[in-house]
């Protein structure tokens, strides 16, 4: 048989004990809320074109900026 060493690190325990009692319910909270954070879930369709949140908020600049773009020329004032 196997010693935990030989089998690596990848593999799961069939159990883990965890202390429920020294759980902070919403411990990171506060912080999410004065930092500002959202969380969006995107649908798996489009998350698939997304590698990380970087990449959602370049795209959506661009098309901001896009959105900018064609308003200026939509808007000539004539």
């Amino acid at each position: 048989m196997k010693t935990e060493t030989e089998k690596g690190c990848d593999e799961l325990r069939a159990e883990y004990n965890f202390d429920y009692s020294k759980a902070a319910r919403g411990k990171y909270y506060k912080r999410l809320i004065e930092e500002g954070a959202n969380i969006i879930v995107l649908d798996p369709d489009l998350a698939k074109f997304f590698s990380d949140s970087a990449a959602v908020n370049k795209a959506l600049r661009s098309l901001l900026d896009l959105t900018r773009l064609t308003q200026r020329l939509t808007h000539t004032g004539i």
